[in-house]
């Protein structure tokens, strides 16, 4: 579902492509929240987490990707960024972390520079 819709995204002209992105990003920040308030093991978390991850999970392939028309140091630095938020989502996963904000705070950021 979520590859669908990005997908949907880069068939679009570039400034829809981009509002397109923000509310992905925006859906994902009001998802960390909500799962924030909730508690570590609340359903909301588990559909936060996993929703937060498949989209990072579709940037970096899509920042990886020869198409992608980013300079090759915006893309690796989002890439590492990337990279970062799924380790931490993973440590919220098992258990071992409830750092939501900073994660919503990180992506606040990427959402803001698109």
């Amino acid at each position: 579902m979520y590859q669908a819709r990005y997908n949907d995204i880069m068939d679009d002209g570039a400034e829809s492509a981009k509002e397109r992105e923000r509310s992905l990003f925006d859906q994902s920040i009001l998802m960390l929240e909500e799962a924030r308030d909730e508690g570590e093991y609340s359903f909301k978390a588990i559909e936060a987490v996993h929703f937060t991850s498949r989209l990072w999970v579709i940037v970096i392939e899509d920042l990886g990707s020869p198409e992608n028309g980013l300079p090759q140091q915006l893309r690796a630095s989002l890439i590492s960024i990337g990279i970062y938020i799924l380790k931490e989502l993973e440590a919220i996963r098992q258990g071992s972390s409830v750092d939501y904000d900073g994660i919503i705070e990180i992506t606040r950021t990427i959402r803001d520079g698109i």
